[in-house]
C-alpha cells in the first residue's frame, strides 16, 4: 500500500505476540522520552491557546506506559486533570464495537460477511437491495451510500429516541451515492451494530462492552456509558461560542448533549489511564497482561485492514509533514501513512471535548491526547509526541496549529460576512397563524409551530433543547434563536401552495456547523 510494503512487513512481524523483554532492531526502537520531555512538547500548547485541560498517554511495547494530566478540568475551578479524569472518548467508541463484534466472531457466532438480515430480520435501507447485501463488515466502514451523518439529528442533542428507533429510521434515509460507492462517515449504522452484539449476545451493548472488555483489559475508570458515571472526576466542556459563529470567541463552559443512544458510535467514558491499557491491549493484538487472549490475532489483522479509501493526496507539504498519501478506514479505525510508517488512529469530537490517538505498530507506540475544548490542539500534541518518538525532523506543531487555526477563523468569518446577522429581503406570504401546526418528518419526528401574540415559535418534540422563537428569514423563511450552548441554529423554509404550507424543509444557519446538526436531510410535511 502506497510503496510501503517494507513497513508493512516489519509490523507483520512485531505482530505475532507482545515483544515485553525482547531486544528490538533498530528501525523498530522509539527515541528516549521522559517526563520532562513530554511537559515540554505538551504545556507549550497549553499557554499559547488557551487550553484548560489535557490528559496523555504513550505507550511503548514491553514498557511501563506514561501517562499525565494538565491543567483545570473546569475553567474558574482548581481541580486539576489527573490521570483517571475522565472524559468522553467519543467517536474512540467504534474500536470497542469492533472489538467486540470480534469477540462474537471468534466465539462462531458471527462472521464479517454474514448479511445483517441474518441477525436481524427487520433491518431494513432506503433500497431493498442494499437491505440484502448490507454485512456486518459493511456496517462499520462508511460506504453503505448513506450521506455524511445522517440521522444524527436523532439522537444529537440528546432526545428522546432510543438506539433501537435507528431501524424504524433507516428505511427514510436516501442514499446519496451508491452502496460501497464511496466514503461518507455515520454513526448511525454503528448504533444498528451495536443492536446487533445486543441480539447475538443477549445483553445489551452496554453491558458487553463494560464485562467483556473494559474489565478484562483492567479499565477500571471507564464505562459504556455518560449515564454510567459516578465520579465528580470528569472533565468539563469548553467552547467558543461566538458571535458570529460557534468556533470563534473566548472559551465558555458548555454542557454536555450526547444521550445513551449515541453509546455504541461514542458514548465511553474514560481515563487517560484507561486509554493507555486499551492502546497497549491494541499493540499486543489482543493480548492482556496475563497472555490471555482477548481477541485473536487474526482478528486483530481483521480490524486494521483497510476497506474504503477515505481520501488520498501527494503527500507531505512544508506546512503539513504528515499528510497521509492514503487515507482508509478499517474496522472501527482510519489506517494512512505518517511519514513513511503505517498509523492506526481515531478521533473522537463532542461538545466541548476531542480526543485523538495514533498508533505506529511497526515502531511498537502509541499516543493518545484527551482535551476538554471544542477544537483539535489534541491533535497537534499527539503529532508532535509522535515525531518526538521517532526521531522525525524538527517541526514547531505549535506554530502551524496556530496558522492553521487562525486561517480557519478567517475563512469562518468570510465565509458568514454579511450572511449570518443580517435577515435575507422578503417574509411571510401568508398571515403567520397559516405557519403553525404540527409537521411530521419519517425518520426524525415531529416539529410543532405555534404562534402567539403575532410572534411564532418552534419546537423539536424529540430534542428538548430545540424550542425557539421563529424570526422571519427571508420568503416564508425563518430562523431559530436556541439557547447559547445549545447546538447550531437552523434555517426553516416553509413550502406555500394554494395558500397553506405544504412541507418544510431546513438548513444550519452556519455555513461551518458540525454535520451532526444534519437538518438538510429533513423533509418535514402537515400532520393532519
Amino acid at each position: 500500500m502506497s510503496g510501503f510494503e517494507t513497513t508493512r512487513r516489519q509490523a507483520l512481524a512485531l505482530s505475532m505476540g507482545s515483544l515485553a523483554g525482547l531486544a528490538l532492531p533498530a528501525w523498530a526502537r522509539s527515541a528516549d522520552l521522559g517526563e520532562a520531555d513530554i511537559d515540554a512538547i505538551v504545556r507549550p500548547f497549553l499557554q499559547a491557546f488557551d487550553t484548560p485541560g489535557i490528559a496523555v498517554a504513550v505507550v511503548r511495547r514491553g514498557q511501563p506506559a506514561f501517562v499525565k494530566g494538565y491543567g483545570v478540568r473546569t475553567l474558574g475551578k482548581p481541580a486539576p486533570v489527573d490521570i483517571h479524569t475522565r472524559f468522553g472518548i467519543a467517536s474512540h467508541s467504534k474500536a470497542f464495537t469492533a472489538a467486540a463484534l470480534a469477540l462474537l466472531i471468534d466465539q462462531g457466532k458471527i462472521g464479517w460477511e454474514d448479511p445483517v438480515l441474518k441477525h436481524l430480520p427487520e433491518f431494513r435501507m432506503h433500497d431493498a437491495a442494499v437491505t440484502r447485501m448490507m454485512t456486518v463488515r459493511d456496517l462499520l466502514v462508511h460506504r453503505s451510500g448513506l450521506p455524511l451523518g445522517a440521522g444524527d439529528l436523532m439522537y444529537f442533542p440528546q432526545s428522546s429516541h432510543g438506539a433501537a428507533d435507528v431501524l424504524k429510521a433507516l428505511p427514510h434515509l436516501k442514499p446519496v451515492r451508491g452502496f460501497r460507492a464511496g466514503y461518507d462517515y455515520d454513526n448511525i449504522l454503528y448504533l444498528v451494530a451495536g443492536l446487533l452484539i445486543e441480539r447475538v449476545s443477549g445483553i445489551g451493548w452496554d453491558r458487553f462492552i463494560e464485562e467483556r472488555i473494559l474489565v478484562p483489559a483492567g479499565m477500571a475508570d471507564a464505562v459504556a456509558s455518560r449515564g454510567a458515571l459516578k465520579t465528580d472526576n470528569v472533565a468539563g466542556r469548553h467552547a467558543r461560542l461566538g458571535p458570529p459563529v460557534r468556533g470563534i470567541g473566548k472559551l465558555e463552559v458548555v454542557q454536555a448533549d450526547e444521550g445513551p443512544a449515541i453509546d455504541a458510535a461514542g458514548g465511553i467514558n474514560a481515563s487517560i489511564a484507561d486509554m493507555a491499557k486499551w492502546l497497549q491491549l491494541q499493540l499486543d493484538q489482543g493480548k492482556l497482561p496475563d497472555g490471555k487472549q482477548l481477541w485473536s490475532p487474526e482478528q486483530a489483522k481483521e480490524m486494521w485492514t483497510p476497506a474504503t479509501i477515505t481520501a488520498s493526496s501527494e503527500g507531505p507539504t512544508p506546512e503539513n509533514p504528515v499528510r497521509p498519501i492514503l487515507q482508509t478506514y478499517a474496522l472501527g479505525w482510519f489506517v494512512q501513512d505518517y511519514r513513511g510508517l503505517r498509523m492506526i488512529q481515531h478521533s473522537g469530537g463532542l461538545s466541548g471535548q476531542v480526543t485523538y490517538s495514533g498508533l505506529l505498530p511497526s515502531r511498537g507506540i502509541a499516543v493518545s491526547v484527551f482535551s476538554n475544548v471544542e477544537e483539535s490542539v489534541s491533535s497537534a500534541i499527539r503529532n508532535a509526541i509522535l515525531d518526538r518518538l521517532i526521531d522525525a525532523p524538527a517541526f514547531d506543531w505549535v506554530g502551524a496549529y496556530g496558522a492553521r487555526s487562525k486561517a480557519a477563523q478567517a475563512e469562518a468569518l468570510a465565509s458568514v460576512e454579511g450572511g449570518i446577522g443580517k435577515a435575507p429581503a422578503g417574509g411571510p406570504s401568508l398571515p403567520l397563524a397559516s405557519y403553525a401546526g404540527r409537521y411530521r418528518d419519517p425518520w426524525y419526528g415531529d416539529i410543532v409551530v405555534a404562534e402567539k401574540r403575532g410572534k411564532l415559535t418552534i419546537d423539536f418534540t424529540p430534542t428538548p433543547v430545540f424550542k425557539s422563537a421563529l424570526e422571519p428569514w427571508g420568503p416564508d423563511t425563518f430562523r431559530t434563536r436556541f439557547a447559547r450552548d445549545a447546538g447550531e441554529d437552523a434555517i426553516v423554509t416553509f413550502a406555500v401552495g394554494g395558500g397553506k404550507v405544504t412541507g418544510v424543509t431546513m438548513r444550519a444557519l452556519s455555513p461551518l456547523a458540525d454535520f451532526s446538526f444534519d437538518y438538510q436531510h429533513l423533509a418535514f410535511v402537515p400532520v393532519p
